[in-house]
């Protein structure tokens, strides 16, 4: 049984800048994703409708976040740590209780395309 994993990048750019780059991701990554009033970051997935809220600490290098859609809640711990001139983009997912082993899997290649997409992003910025 699946509970959790987690995926670390390397990032070629400063941790206060790849902080930044990060909390602006969701617009850059999907175009129609809006900022709400509530400060939860609204957007249409291949699953349907989907919203985001970071709790972020820039001192602290936190950008701990909800995201939910139509299938599941995950409340994902997130950090990014300074390497020198690069940092480190630190996720872990744990396995929400509505998902199965292979739902779980199959997100996990998809939330790695996502990361992907989001260090190209933070890093031609």
């Amino acid at each position: 049984m699946i509970h959790s994993r987690t995926i670390s990048i390397r990032v070629n750019r400063k941790t206060g800048d790849t902080f930044d780059a990060i909390l602006n991701c969701p617009m850059k990554m999907n175009p129609e994703a809006k900022m709400n009033s509530d400060g939860w970051w609204s957007f249409t997935t291949p699953r349907g409708n989907a919203k985001l809220k970071f709790n972020e600490n820039k001192l602290l290098g936190i950008l701990d976040h909800t995201y939910v859609d139509s299938e599941s809640k995950w409340n994902v711990p997130m950090r990014v740590i300074p390497n020198g001139d690069e940092s480190e983009v630190i996720i872990t997912l744990i396995k929400p209780s509505e998902l199965t082993d292979e739902q779980f899997n199959e997100r996990m290649f998809e939330i790695e395309q996502v990361f992907a997409n989001m260090k190209k992003i933070i890093e031609i910025q």
